[in-house]
């Protein structure tokens, strides 16, 4: 944890807080920090800055029951969205579980879960697409990776009407649209359309492990989308998700 991340309801008028349940415990057992001592903070979706502990407690041996209070002095700028959208064809939900965390410590604005020929029926009826299970995993990936931007979710079960009527919406046309197909490239593809100063941002499409089937791929290229791949290997939605990332946000930086 490299970033303890506020609640606004926890942040007080005066600039004080209190951190309970595993935030405390890491400060208290793993930091080892004690009262006078300074951490980095962050408000969710707000500025960064410093606070100074006032206050530990350890009530029993619940860590649920520890305390930290702090006074907060949030005084640099909110953090930029980042400008990668990630399309995701909805995974088995234990992937999906392990994905939360990483997809907001790399680094996406919105992720946009979706439906495909190869997604089952009933994933989208689990615990892991509420709110309550998966905001304390973006958290997570956000206090490792130092951000505050919490990322957008937005879940669609008819995969014609989100690529042919909704996403514009979500992220305009004038962004740089990719889909992840594996099959042979050429090199230098994958840097297509990123030799500029600056990108008005990216929607990554990123399908089931058994791949896009035809007709979704043709739907994907009509709203421009260009094909992208890292060869001919099919890959585990996780390992696609965090290789295919990295490389388009290496291109943005460029």
């Amino acid at each position: 944890m490299n970033l303890i991340l506020l609640e606004p309801e926890e942040l007080q008028p005066d600039g004080t807080a209190r951190i309970t349940g595993p935030r405390a415990t890491h400060v208290r057992t793993v930091l080892k920090s004690s009262p006078g001592h300074a951490l980095r903070v962050g408000l969710i979706d707000g500025p960064l800055g410093t606070a100074t502990i006032t206050a530990v407690g350890a009530a029993g041996a619940d860590p649920r029951h520890d305390v930290v209070d702090l006074a907060c002095i949030l005084s640099e700028p909110v953090p930029a969205r980042p400008p990668v959208d990630l399309l995701l064809a909805l995974p088995r939900p234990k992937v999906m579980r392990r994905l939360w965390a990483q997809l907001a410590a790399i680094g996406v604005g919105r992720v946009i879960l979706t439906n495909a020929e190869k997604v089952e029926r009933d994933y989208f009826d689990t615990h892991i697409l509420r709110p309550a299970t998966y905001r304390p995993l973006l958290v997570e990936g956000l206090q490792q990776a130092r951000d505050t931007r919490l990322p957008v979710v937005t879940i669609h079960k008819r995969f014609r009407v989100l690529i042919e009527d909704e996403l514009d919406a979500l992220r305009p046309p004038s962004a740089h649209r990719l889909v992840a197909h594996p099959q042979e490239m050429t090199p230098g593809v994958v840097s297509w359309g990123f030799r500029q100063e600056t990108t008005p941002g990216v929607v990554l499409a990123i399908g089931p492990e058994g791949g896009w089937n035809d007709f979704e791929l043709g739907l994907l290229e009509a709203r421009g989308f260009q094909r992208i791949s890292l060869g001919p290997r099919s890959l585990r939605t996780d390992t696609a998700c965090i290789a295919m990332l990295s490389l388009v946000h290496k291109m943005i930086r460029q």
